[in-house]
């Protein structure tokens, strides 16, 4: 079996798929983006296609190698972007070459169904609480929140008071027994970091997510040490060797590697199991499509550490189309007491409506993150 060609499709709300063609008529899917940056992830997967056209789809621990260190530059977001939708678009066809779940050929599952949570509130959070209860009215048993708007290295005890208020509402309206995550989006300084986990501890979070940029992990030492609860980080590192410091710092207890950034299902799986080493749970970075969400689960089946899995169902980015949109049987994302099984199909596990993604793709998207400024004219960190 050979590579005859591939196909890319830039769909709305943000995403970019990649179909992957052979010469037995086995296709896979895989979904190469950075949101914000489908172009340059589009070019990249390009370059990269051209490697492997004509080899044997199968040998996908060598592709990826090839993919990886044949390049002098390598890492990266753009980069590690592109290899992901292509790794995952050859898992797909290997798993329909054997009719077998990809879980299956990564040694079988280890678990049936996994936790999920769901997105409230948008990139300026306001009537959160309400969002909560009607999440938790449908089942949800965690949901995940924006913490705070832009702010500044050293900022107002006034924004702290709003943030606390916010996540005092949604503690109100969900009770005890729901997790609440809250992510800072990179968006607080460890100033004001130090200050807010502080603040936050009496509502009990399930964790701070990304309280200072990746840039910035060695203040995550700091952080830590203010606080009881859990820190989360890593949707902006896209390598084992990205993750690797991190680890062996030992001041994150939750690791969020996205597998259409961090190199595919090859490479995020051997990062999870590099974060078990270290006693560190795994919960997937996800707000992105069907493809991705599919990848996702097959690794939290095969990821002991796996807890709880991001998806994009309802968020606010999801304005022209949802998470459902472009696949056949709807019912392989049900989700029932805050569970979602694991897909049980041949590859992936999933049937994409290329009718539709052919459809969509041809009004495509350019989604570009908002630009914050801060009231003194500085950008400020969205």
């Amino acid at each position: 079996m050979k590579i005859t060609g591939y196909e890319l499709f830039q769909v709305p709300p943000r995403w970019l798929f990649l179909k992957i063609e052979t010469d037995a008529g086995i296709v896979g899917w895989g979904e190469p983006v950075i949101e914000g940056r489908a172009h340059t992830v589009k070019a990249a997967v390009e370059e990269l296609m051209k490697y492997i056209e004509g080899k044997d789809p199968l040998r996908i621990e060598d592709h990826w190698n090839m993919l990886y260190r044949s390049g002098f530059y390598r890492g990266g977001p753009i980069l590690m972007s592109a290899l992901a939708g292509i790794d995952q678009a050859l898992w797909d066809i290997k798993g329909k070459y054997y009719d077998a779940p990809i879980f299956d050929l990564m040694g079988g599952a280890c678990r049936d169904s996994i936790r999920v949570y769901s997105w409230i509130g948008g990139d300026r959070p306001a009537d959160v609480g309400e969002a909560a209860k009607n999440a938790v009215a449908t089942g949800f048993t965690a949901i995940k929140m924006n913490g705070t708007e832009e702010m500044q290295y050293v900022d107002s005890y006034e924004k702290i008071d709003e943030t606390v208020e916010r996540v005092a509402a949604v503690r109100e309206a969900v009770g005890k027994g729901v997790g609440i995550g809250i992510d800072f989006h990179g968006r607080v300084h460890k100033p004001m970091a130090k200050v807010l986990a502080k603040e936050l501890e009496p509502y009990r979070p399930m964790f701070l997510e990304e309280p200072v940029v990746p840039e910035n992990n060695e203040a995550l030492r700091d952080i830590a040490n203010h606080t009881h609860i859990p820190i989360a980080t890593g949707e902006r590192m896209f390598s084992r060797w990205d993750f690797k410091s991190l680890l062996q710092d030992g001041y994150a207890d939750i690791i969020q590697p996205d597998i259409s950034h961090s190199g595919g299902i090859t490479e995020t799986k051997k990062i999870a199991s590099m974060a078990e080493a270290y006693d560190v749970a795994v919960a997937p970075h996800c707000p992105l499509g069907p493809i991705a969400l599919a990848s996702c689960l097959h690794l939290d089946a095969t990821s002991h550490n796996a807890f709880i899995q991001e998806q994009s169902l309802g968020i606010h980015y999801n304005k022209e189309n949802d998470l459902l949109d472009y696949i056949k049987d709807r019912s392989v994302f049900d989700y029932k007491n805050g569970y979602v099984k694991i897909p049980q199909g041949a590859g992936l596990g999933i049937e994409i409506d290329e009718d539709y993604v052919r459809k969509r793709a041809e009004e495509g998207h350019n989604w570009k993150n908002p630009v914050w400024r801060h009231t003194d004219g500085s950008i400020a960190e969205w």
